[in-house]
This record gives C-alpha cells, sequence and structure tokens, in this order.
C-alpha cells in the first residue's frame, strides 16, 4: 500500500519495491474495509489471539476493528506495522508499535492524501524525486548522532514515534499518542513474586519468538544478552549465540560472553572485528541507512549478525531493552548523585558555597571538580542529561557553519528531551529519564542500529525484553526497587541471582563499543579513511572547516576515544551524503 486518501482506498504496489516491509505481510479487502498488518503481532484479547491462530493477523486486525474500531491499538502488541482504511465511514489508521520497532515514514500531499512506507526513502521515490535534505534534520543528527522521531533528515517527511498512529481529523491525517504507560510507586509485591514474574514473563516471551533450530541469540556478556540466552538453552538443547571481540584494551568482553555460555551449555561462536573490516564494509554500512546514523556500535552488531547468518540462522534474540526498564544505565544513578545537592538549603547554595567556589584558585582539581559538580547540579533535568553533549561541550558555535546555524533551531533537540521527559503523569525522576530512553535511546537508536545491521546481514531480530507484559510489568515496580541506594538494576539482579553467573551480575557494564579512536590514532589505512571524508566534509556548509582540523588535532594531542567518536559521527555523515548522492 502507498497511498491512503480520505473518502479513497488503497493502491497496490510491487510487494519487491522498497514498500516491501510494510507490505510483506497480511493484508485483506473486507468491502469497504481494507487492512494490512507486518511484523510479530501479539494480541491482548485472547479471542482475537485465536482468531489470528486460525486464520492470520489480518483477519484479526479486521475483527478488531470490528470489535473496538480505532482503539483496536490498545488490544495489539509486539512488534508490527498496520493500516487500515473504512471507506464507508471515512476513517484511516496508520501505526507502528509501542517502541517503533518496525518503523513508519510519511508523508501528507494534496490536501490529505497520505503516503507512507517502512523507510524515508521509499516514501521520498513516492513523491516522485529525491527528497530535499533539512537543515534542522542534519542538526539533529549533528547532536543526537542519529535523527529522533518525528523529524527525519528530509524535508516534508516525517516519522511516527514510537505507540503513536495516524488517524483522519477533518480530512487530515494527524500523528497522535495511543498508549504510554502507567508508572506506579504503589505497586510492589513481595520480591519473591515479582521475580518469579518477571522470569515467567521473560522466559514465555523468548519461547514465543524462538523459531527452532535456526533461532539464535546475541551474547555480549551483559545481564539482557546472558539472561535471554539463558532462557533459550531452558526451551531448547545447546543453542546457537554469538559474539563480537576487540583486540583493544577495555573493550572485549567476549570473557564474560564465554562464561555465560559454559553456564547455560550454548553453541558459542566469536568474530573478531579488526579495522580491516572497518576499511571493507563502513561504506555499505553508511549507506544501508536512510538516513545518516553515528553510532558506533552498528559496525560490530553488522558482524556479529553476519556472523549468525553464515553460520544458517534466520533469526536472532537480542537483549535490547532490559536496561530501559529496570534502570541499568549510570547516567540514571549519576543524575541521583546532583539531585543530592537540591537537599542542601538554598541560601546555603547561593550565599556561601558557590561564592566561595569561585573564590578559590583555578589551579586546584578539586576545586574543578566541586564547581562542575554544582553547574551540572544547577541544571534541571533533561537539560543535565546533555552535558558532555559534544555540540553543548565544544560549543554550536565553535562547531557549526554560522549561516548554517542560523537556518536552525538550536533549541529543539532540548525541546524534543524536554517534551518525552515530562510526559508522563506523576512519574519520579527515575522513570522519566526511563520514558525518555525508550524513545531516544531505544526507537531512535538501538532498535534502529540493529534492526537495520541484521536486515543488511540477511537475518531476523526480535526483541524478548520488549514483550508487553512484561513492560508493563516494570511500570509497576517502585523506583526505589528497581535502583535500591543508587544500585543500578537492583531488583533485576537480584532476581536473576543463582539464574546468571556472579561474574556477570557484578561485571561493570559496557557492551559492543567500537574502539574506532583508539584504532585510528595507529591504523593509516583508517586515518586515510576518515581524513578523505573529513576533506568532502569542508566543503559543505555544515561544519566549520577550521573546527574539522581542531577535532583532528584534538584527538591525536588528548583524548583519541572521546574525539575519535564525533569523528566517526562526522565520517558517517559523509558517508551517508555521499552515497546518496548529495556533492559537496
Amino acid at each position: 500500500m502507498e497511498s491512503l486518501a480520505p473518502g479513497g482506498d488503497f493502491q497496490t504496489v510491487d510487494t519487491s519495491s522498497a514498500l516491501a516491509g510494510i507490505v510483506d505481510g497480511w493484508m485483506l479487502n473486507d468491502g469497504d474495509i481494507s487492512c494490512a498488518i507486518a511484523g510479530n503481532v501479539d494480541w491482548m484479547n485472547y479471542e482475537l489471539a485465536d482468531v489470528q491462530l486460525k486464520r492470520d493477523p489480518a483477519y484479526a486486525l479486521l475483527r478488531a476493528y470490528r470489535q473496538y474500531g480505532t482503539d483496536l491499538l490498545r488490544v495489539i502488541g509486539g512488534r508490527f506495522s498496520l493500516a487500515l482504511w473504512d471507506g464507508s465511514k471515512r476513517v484511516g489508521l496508520v501505526a507502528t508499535d509501542r517502541f517503533g520497532q518496525m518503523p513508519v515514514y510519511w508523508s501528507s500531499i494534496n490536501d490529505g492524501d497520505l503516503l507512507f512506507g517502512p523507510t524515508a526513502t521509499a516514501v521520498a521515490r513516492l513523491t516522485g524525486g529525491r527528497a530535499t535534505l533539512s537543515d534542522q534534520g542534519i542538526f539533529n543528527y549533528l547532536y543526537f548522532h542519529m535523527v529522533p522521531a518525528p523529524e527525519t533528515a528530509f524535508k516534508g517527511i516525517h516519522k511516527l514515534m514510537a505507540a503513536h498512529a495516524l488517524v483522519t481529523r477533518d480530512g487530515k491525517w494527524t500523528p497522535q499518542r495511543y498508549w504510554e504507560p502507567d508508572f506506579r510507586e504503589d505497586a510492589d509485591t513481595s520480591f519473591a513474586d515479582a521475580a518469579e514474574e518477571m522470569i515467567g514473563l521473560l522466559s514465555t516471551s523468548v519461547g514465543r519468538l524462538d523459531d527452532g533450530d535456526t533461532t539464535g541469540a546475541f551474547l555480549s556478556g551483559g545481564l539482557d544478552s546472558s539472561t535471554v540466552a539463558g532462557l533459550l538453552a531452558r526451551h531448547r538443547s545447546r543453542p546457537k549465540t554469538y559474539s563480537i571481540g576487540f583486540d583493544a584494551e577495555g573493550f572485549d568482553e567476549t570473557g564474560y560472553a564465554r562464561i555465560a555460555s559454559q553456564r547455560f551449555d550454548t553453541d558459542f561462536q566469536t568474530y573478531y572485528v579488526t579495522p580491516a573490516d572497518v576499511l571493507s564494509e563502513l561504506p555499505r554500512i553508511a549507506a544501508s541507512y536512510d538516513e545518516p546514523f553515528g553510532n558506533s556500535s552498528a559496525l560490530p552488531a553488522y558482524f556479529c549478525a553476519r556472523l549468525a547468518a553464515d553460520d544458517g540462522q534466520t533469526r536472532l534474540l537480542a537483549g535490547d531493552g532490559g536496561d530501559e526498564l529496570f534502570a541499568g544505565n549510570e547516567r540514571y544513578a549519576k543524575q541521583a548523585v546532583f539531585e543530592r545537592y537540591a537537599l542542601l538549603p538554598s541560601w546555603s547554595r547561593r550565599l556561601l558555597l558557590e561564592p566561595a567556589l569561585h573564590l578559590l584558585p583555578d589551579n586546584s582539581r578539586i576545586v574543578g571538580k566541586a564547581r562542575s559538580y554544582t553547574e551540572q547540579a544547577n541544571t534541571p533535568l533533561p537539560d543535565r542529561l546533555h552535558t558532555y553533549n559534544f555540540l553543548r561541550r565544544l560549543q554550536a558555535e565553535r562547531i557549526i557553519n554560522h549561516d548554517f546555524l542560523a537556518s536552525i533551531d538550536t533549541e529543539l533537540p532540548l525541546q524534543l528531551d524536554r517534551e518525552l521527559y515530562h510526559h508522563p503523569k506523576a512519574a519520579s525522576r527515575l522513570n522519566r529519564m526511563l520514558y525518555l530512553d525508550w524513545h531516544h535511546t531505544l526507537a531512535d537508536n538501538d532498535l534502529r542500529k540493529v534492526n537495520r545491521m541484521c536486515q543488511l546481514a540477511g537475518i531476523e531480530v526480535e526483541y524478548p525484553m520488549l514483550d508487553d507484559r512484561l513492560v508493563e510489568l516494570s511500570t509497576r515496580i517502585s523506583s526505589t526497587r528497581k535502583m535500591h541506594r543508587n544500585r543500578l538494576r537492583d531488583f533485576y539482579k537480584r532476581a536473576v541471582k543463582g539464574f546468571l553467573p556472579d561474574e556477570i551480575i557484578n561485571k561493570q557494564k559496557h557492551g559492543f563499543g567500537l574502539p574506532f579512536g583508539i584504532w585510528m590514532a595507529e591504523d593509516r589505512g583508517l586515518q586515510e579513511l576518515a581524513m578523505d571524508n573529513l576533506s568532502r566534509m569542508k566543503r559543505r556548509h555544515y561544519v566549520r572547516a577550521g573546527f574539522i582540523d581542531e577535532i583532528v588535532d584534538l584527538h591525536r594531542e588528548q583524548h583519541a576515544g572521546y574525539y575519535g567518536e564525533f569523528i566517526w559521527v562526522l565520517m558517517m555523515l559523509e558517508l551517508w551524503l555521499t552515497a546518496q548522492g548529495y556533492e559537496p
């Protein structure tokens, strides 16, 4: 389906086209009602689940619409995108799931006609030509290292936020939120009951997504991938698990992955990524995204997925989501430390402590840290989360060309965060940060990264942690139980104690981070790749040429890892622009 118009009907498309991602599922026409649905659909209504089991998801969608109307989205879960048009009532609906696992991009033309598809480039193709780049979208990429919903890197093309749908209103298509979490602080049951429920729900989710011997699992050696792999091993003996290693100090976690594999007796395989792999595959990886995408862990995710695909697997289970459901990211604990400053009497902060710090000499490291602490503590959430953002720490005016900066809203990234952070009603500080991460860390970043890299490798991916019932359970676990006394994932770690090895429960969080900055400092090939793309970037109107020279020097002389990350972000933007045919 490529177009919906109020009063119109579905148009047909060749399913081998770029729209195949949204139509390569189940379609049904029944009189004036046409519907299509794709993905791994999970109906909360048992009758509809039975209908899907006996027929197909499109028929279940039709039944749901006849029973609930456009409110049907409150009984549907899983990973899906859907579209429905009722010609007799002139009612339409296009939606993505609660975490945007199956993206929907859209554009409104001709006074209400809707074009939509699974990628921005697919929608651009339907408009009859190549889309025009959006200056705001490019700035948002430089800020976030991806382009967060609801906007894209293209003018006039939007993407649905997670848990949102397009509905017809007065002959126009309007996005609206159809689901939001009900965070509660007073719903704690006994620890034993809550832990048993969590493990049971996660085990059921893993079992539902296990498609047999061709289903394996990512295994980084962290809490979530180890739990998923262990539960998969409960359902089937010796499942295949896959990990990525690096020959770089502080980046290789394969030892923990092996510990998990030995505990659960999995068929474990590892691929060691090298600088040569970056050189050979990076242009193709950058070009595979239909918007610029700068998360450097995309490359190891691709090689891990390719390892599994080459081994005969057709589906991988990933552990993404656990940190955002059960409070596992370091910034959650760090923000609690800053919040303690507000407990001091305001007069003592304003009249005594802060003036005293500014009178002390600048050459003391302790004084510098104290000033940094008070400055961050006086910055409200969620703005404080951006303290180490490149465009804030190094200043946008120092990085971005003046004319380009004048064409965009530099405060929009913060505004996007503020709207999400403050949206949940009566939520705690921790739960607001979790909800913000559901959108910008999961939907806009991690899921987009893994989805596209698995697609490029020719393998399907599913996320057991994002099971709707497990998500609902996480909202009923109080903030103090999720992160007790600033101990990240306290409830989760206690729940899996005895199931996971202690070494994994007690390890520092890491992941599949790529040591690009470290490698680039020593590898001539990576230096040439970076310099070639940075030279091309200098000819564009986005980033000041002088700053590009400056950050190369900072990478060489100060902190290779930190400044190498922004070099990667610029390089990925240039590779993407070149692949899309946008010449300097």
